[in-house]
């Protein structure tokens, strides 16, 4: 464990103007606070803490950050309070310990795996200072150096899980890789020993086997690349043991079959010396093909910039090589904490950030100091998405902007549609107070509530607009049920006899209707026609004498819920000649003491309508439902108008009218009349009869 002056010593050491009083007494407090507790090791538990702070000044963080990591577990583990942080030691401080408190309950709370992706989105919506990430990681970092300390097999599997799943993912996403191998490394040992053990063990086999050969495969690039003027720092390792085992899985090889073993790192003055270096390389080893990536020009989403290639070397093996400058090196091992690097006089140039990384933290390209830098640090990844938590924990995700009443609908439909109010940390609110992140939410019930329109203005979530439009559907169709019932009284008031008791039971049957609700709501609207309903209710009666003798129906229909630019109450036809559909464009013909007569645009009928005055219609919301005449010509062959029926079965035409046309030796002609929703429905059934091979031809008449 670090001693109280070595840790001081240590940031200094990068930062002669932190404040040694501020980290002494953070030293004090936690060492009191956390008194006898012990770790899983036997450890005073004091000791963790200050590891962590450790880890935190090899990334050169600055005071507030050590500071917050000492005292990282002091809220959550023993008596102190967020108000005796923040009298000792700031606002500042005290913010960011909340921070890591906060993170920390929720980690508690979701352990379960379905929660994970939700968990790690939070922890980076959660930090509004990156710092509080930080020492988040670093704390798990900790934590799995001393994982083999805990007894339970079963729990350190969980954290290495947990490890594997959130923690390594969210350091790669920051662009923290050391991290990242790290905590793969260890979880990877807790997770597959066996394999761990098999890939480690040969690579010490390989390591004295090959002897000095990375040490000597370094010095050959070094000397190459000093002859052609280019100072170069030289890295080699071997690939760590997670990262072999997961290439071995996704090539389906074995270890020996595994060329790419060694890496190296070559670390160069200048973008330019980085193509250079490349070329140099290039030319003395042949490129793998498919290896290279130029990550310079087009950084990853995370900023991270570099050359990447590889080559058969002179050894006969294969080599990945890492090209980039000192910057590019320092935002590569340690991510977005390279930007404190800011204090050290390195200058991170932001030429080539990516606009993820611009979304990721907001850096000002001139800051003169840290707490300027850090005033305009946050992380923004999901700043379109919020995450909620129920009384119980339950984590709850929602975009930016949802409401209780979203929130409600998230975890059950019921329960949104019974909101009457809510409570966000304790506090009754409005329902259309926008939830922030890591909020406790209550939603307060009552069964005779309603969903209120009024709720579609505020929600977010389209599962809330669903299901409020369903209810609002459910009310329409109450309001239109009635409307129907308005008009079947006037239907009923024509009739030439009073109707039977029993007279409406029959038409329901005739009709094929369940209830008398659904001939109301068909009535309304215009499914059905006036004339059909009065010879279902007295056969006969929906017939009307007409001059000439000829007796037709006559399908009267109305404005109100079928037709724009008409007079409302003013009666219609759908013109037999063309038989309009709703979707398709559509004209009036209105001739005195006549209903007013409704044509498609180009029905040839209208040439001959010099008599009548036009009316420019079109349909009204919610017009559906039409007769259409079509011709299809059928192969003569058995089971050939059964297959035409099928389709019009399948797509829910009714036939109300078969004709046959015409027939010879190979062909029949069928002129039909079908019940169709609109212009759509009749384009796929027409498609669907096209496709048939026992059909010819299909065409609207």
């Amino acid at each position: 464990m670090l001693r109280q002056y070595e840790l001081v010593d240590r940031v200094l050491s990068y930062d002669p103007d932190a404040d040694e009083a501020l980290l002494n007494r953070a030293y004090v407090f936690s060492m009191q606070a956390h008194g006898s507790q012990k770790r899983a090791s036997g450890d005073p538990y004091f000791s963790h803490p200050i590891e962590v702070a450790g880890i935190l000044t090899d990334l050169r963080l600055d005071d507030e950050t050590i500071v917050t990591a000492i005292l990282h577990d002091t809220i959550e583990d023993t008596v102190a309070t967020p108000e005796q942080i923040e009298k000792s030691f700031g606002s500042s401080v005290a913010r960011l310990v909340d921070g890591v408190t906060k993170l920390s309950k929720i980690e508690a709370q979701t352990e379960n795996e379905r929660a994970a992706e939700n968990l790690r989105k939070f922890l980076l919506a959660m930090s509004d200072d990156i710092r509080v990430l930080l020492v988040k990681l670093a704390d798990r970092l900790h934590n799995m150096r001393t994982l083999h300390h805990i007894p339970s097999e079963a729990k350190r599997r969980r954290i290495a899980k947990e490890t594997m799943d959130i923690y390594a993912p969210l350091a790669e996403r920051i662009g923290m890789y050391e991290f990242m191998k790290e905590m793969q490394t260890l979880a990877f040992q807790q997770l597959e020993p066996e394999a761990y053990a098999s890939i480690t063990k040969r690579l010490e086999q390989l390591q004295q086997g090959g002897g000095d050969q990375i040490a000597r495969i370094g010095s050959g690039f070094r000397l190459l690349l000093g002859q052609k003027g280019i100072q170069a720092e030289v890295e080699g390792r071997e690939k760590h043991p997670y990262s072999i085992w997961r290439k071995m899985a996704e090539r389906h090889i074995s270890f020996e079959q595994l060329s790419d073993i060694m890496a190296f790192r070559l670390i160069v003055n200048s973008v330019e010396e980085c193509y250079r270096a490349l070329g140099i390389i290039h030319q003395r080893w042949p490129m793998v093909p498919g290896r290279f990536k130029d990550y310079i020009s087009t950084p990853k989403r995370n900023g991270y910039r570099s050359l990447h290639t590889a080559v058969i070397h002179s050894e006969r093996m294969r080599i990945e090589i890492q090209i980039r400058t000192k910057e590019m090196h320092a935002q590569a091992e340690y991510g977005v904490a390279a930007h404190w690097a800011y204090k050290q006089g390195i200058s991170y140039q932001p030429e080539g950030r990516t606009s993820w990384i611009k979304d990721l933290v907001e850096i000002l390209d001139h800051a003169e100091s840290p707490e300027e830098l850090l005033e305009h640090t946050r992380m923004a990844m999901y700043q379109d998405r919020i995450f909620a938590f129920t009384p119980k924990g339950e984590l709850i995700q929602l975009p930016k902007g949802a409401t209780p009443v979203d929130f409600a609908y998230a975890l059950h439909t019921d329960l949104g549609d019974q909101t009457v109010g809510a409570k966000i940390n304790g506090r009754v609110v409005p329902l259309r107070t926008p939830i922030e992140n890591g909020d406790q939410v209550l939603i307060l019930r009552s069964k005779a509530q309603q969903p209120q329109p009024g709720w579609m203005n505020f929600v977010a979530t389209g599962k809330a607009r669903s299901a409020i439009r369903r209810f609002i559907r459910q009310k329409e169709q109450g309001e239109t049920i009635a409307l129907g019932r308005k008009f079947y009284d006037e239907i009923i008031g024509r009739l030439p006899a009073q109707l039977g008791p029993d007279a409406i039971d029959h038409a329901l049957k005739r009709l094929n209707m369940p209830n008398q609700d659904r001939l109301m709501e068909a009535i309304a609207r215009r499914q059905i026609t006036d004339a059909a309903v009065m010879d279902a209710l007295m056969p006969g009666s929906g017939i009307h004498a007409v001059p000439g003798g000829v007796a037709k129906p006559v399908p009267v229909q109305r404005e109100a819920i079928s037709m724009k630019g008409l007079t409302p109450g003013v009666a219609f036809t759908l013109a037999a000649c063309c038989n309009p559909l709703p979707g398709d464009r559509i004209v009036g013909l209105r001739r005195p003491g006549e209903a007013v007569e409704v044509h498609v645009i180009d029905c040839p009928e209208l040439s001959e309508a010099a008599d009548a005055d036009w009316v420019d219609l079109a349909w009204g919301d919610g017009s559906d439902g039409g007769t259409a005449r079509l011709s299809v010509i059928v192969k003569n062959e058995a089971g050939s108008l059964g297959v035409m029926a099928g389709i019009l079965g399948a797509h829910g035409a009714n036939i109300v009218n078969l004709a046959l046309f015409h027939r010879d030796s190979s062909f029949h002609t069928f002129h039909l009349s079908i019940e169709v929703r609109d212009l759509q429905h009749l384009m796929r059934i027409l498609a669907a009869l096209r496709a048939a091979d026992a059909i010819a031809q299909a065409e609207r008449l």
